[in-house]
């Protein structure tokens, strides 16, 4: 699980979302997959309940599904957006 690191914001469109990194005075634009990723993040979903966010949403294969949500919340991690949660 991940927590959304303190002084983010987001915001959500019809077009996907905006995150606002306001310690680092950054931005980012989140595709409609992203968006959805990000909001169960923010709800405390597991990865595997976002992999079954994913398929819910879109068409796509399990393996498909679960490929992106890690490329994604890796993603953000590196960029600081996320800290992982120790178990």
């Amino acid at each position: 699980m991940y927590d959304v690191c303190a002084g983010v914001r987001s915001t959500r469109n019809k077009d996907g979302g905006i995150l606002l990194d306001l310690h680092r005075d950054r931005m980012f634009r989140l595709n409609p997959l992203g968006a959805i990723i990000f909001d169960a993040i923010q709800k405390g979903q597991t990865e595997s309940e976002i992999t079954e966010e994913i398929i819910r949403h879109f068409d796509v294969s399990p393996e498909a599904a679960s490929s992106d949500a890690r490329e994604f919340l890796m993603s953000l991690e590196r960029l600081g957006v996320l800290l992982a949660r120790n178990p």
